[in-house]
């Protein structure tokens, strides 16, 4: 990205912890604010509008009896707010930077995205596969569904939210930095035949060839490519404020080539970063980190 192909950006929070089973990332959406975001993308030469907080009734949540759906009720009211406040601000013109929040988050997110961009890539940074359903799920955590939700998997509740014929396409979806998986994920996974790069790729061939072919299966037919970055993708010694930390992730200098990289393609159309807990971090090291990553995406180092 150039600060002349999309001048105009949108921040939005949105403080939603209850997809995952540690409370936090609800505070993610301010620690990367005061990381200094909007200064950080000002500075390449962006108009940045904070849109502030989706309002997130955490009081209200429940989980209903006999359910594998952990506050489900208050995730997709969220998420329907969210995916409202996308789709405003790209028919605005402005491109989206949506700040998490668990990843469950990125059902709202994506979802408003795909009401203005019908063939949409995705690149998935993740340790994890994020692709159970109320069927396979072990905790009946939410942030563990976005994916399956988004392809057309699982509950009607999720997948209605900002309606249920918009769905990604998994031909145009991958993943990067993959090495926690459920069993029954790598069941579906195989079975949907999805594009996966896990950490024995990056190991055994590099970053660059792994995102040469990740961003030529986002771009294949696609009208723009949305990046979904989790923070527990990265190793637990650069991002240690994340709830689900797993050893042997991405290196500071992979995740920001593979920012770059993308961000050359000129055809980033939005992105979200999700699972920042500062209950977990350690002086604001890992909110640090998604503005840094942030800044690589939107081209701060690009000549």
């Amino acid at each position: 990205m150039k600060p002349e192909l999309k001048k105009n950006i949108s921040l939005i929070g949105i403080p939603l912890d209850l997809g995952a089973s540690l409370r936090g990332a609800s505070l993610g959406p301010d620690a990367i604010r005061y990381a200094g975001i909007k200064e950080r993308l000002e500075n390449i030469g962006y108009d940045v509008k904070d849109e502030g907080n989706i309002s997130v009734k955490k009081e209200e949540a429940f989980t209903v009896p006999n359910s594998n759906l952990k506050s489900m009720n208050v995730i997709v009211e969220a998420n329907k707010k969210l995916c409202k406040k996308v789709n405003e601000v790209m028919k605005n013109g402005n491109f989206p930077i949506v700040l998490g929040g668990d990843h469950s988050i990125a059902i709202g997110t994506i979802k408003g995205v795909l009401h203005n961009v019908e063939n949409l890539g995705i690149i998935w940074f993740d340790a994890h596969g994020d692709i159970n359903t109320d069927k396979t799920s072990p905790t009946g955590n939410i942030h563990g569904m976005p994916v399956a939700s988004l392809l057309g998997l699982g509950v009607k509740e999720l997948k209605e939210i900002g309606g249920e014929k918009y769905k990604i396409n998994k031909k145009n979806f991958v993943y990067i930095g993959s090495r926690d998986l459920d069993a029954p994920e790598r069941k579906m996974m195989k079975e949907l035949g999805m594009n996966v790069f896990t950490m024995h790729e990056i190991d055994k061939i590099g970053i660059v060839a792994v995102m040469e072919e990740a961003i030529r299966i986002a771009a294949d037919g696609t009208d723009g490519i949305h990046v979904s970055f989790d923070m527990d993708v990265l190793d637990p010694q650069i991002a240690p404020g994340t709830g689900t930390k797993i050893k042997g992730g991405m290196t500071y200098r992979e995740a920001h080539l593979s920012m770059e990289m993308i961000a050359k393609t000129e055809k980033l159309v939005s992105v979200e970063f999700v699972e920042v807990n500062p209950l977990l971090d350690n002086k604001n090291t890992t909110a640090k980190e998604a503005v840094a990553l942030a800044g690589s995406l939107m081209g701060e180092w690009l000549i």
